[in-house]
């Protein structure tokens, strides 16, 4: 409480330049990805969807809206963004799920049954990658 209202100003300085912020971003888009990989992303968006074919029933319950496309694409990017900052050029599923919290919480609208039952996003996002099965050789069958 004192450093921060003695009026103090902490010194700032980049931790990166402009062309190495760019240069990360670029080796990101360039890191590969399994189809299994993109096929999970796709299902676990999909089964966010309350009125979707692969919608789960606690999605139904629970959501008033789900998560849109773009929320599968984000998935996949902060997928390959922590891959490599754990210094693997491939994205696992594990990468996925540990990113959709992040990804997927503020994407995904509570309805009331969700909230007066004390759910938060992140509860709802837990259990949905608890249900969404992680089986690589399911997603690596299905098609592109």
């Amino acid at each position: 409480m004192k450093r921060v209202s003695s009026g103090n100003k902490p010194k700032l300085g980049s931790m990166l330049s402009r062309e190495e912020i760019i240069s990360l971003q670029e080796l990101v888009q360039r890191a590969p990805v399994a189809d299994h990989i993109f096929h999970y992303a796709a299902r676990l968006v999909r089964a966010t969807r309350p009125d979707g074919a692969e919608a789960t029933e606690f999605s139904k319950k629970w959501l008033t809206y789900g998560a849109g496309p773009r929320a599968s694409i984000f998935l996949v990017l902060a997928g390959k963004a922590r891959a490599i900052l754990r210094g693997r050029y491939h994205v696992s599923i594990e990468d996925i799920q540990a990113v959709a919290l992040p990804v997927l919480r503020h994407r995904i609208i509570l309805n009331f049954a969700a909230q007066s039952e004390g759910l938060k996003p992140d509860d709802y996002v837990r259990k949905l990658i608890e249900s969404v099965p992680a089986d690589e050789k399911l997603y690596q069958k299905a098609a592109v």
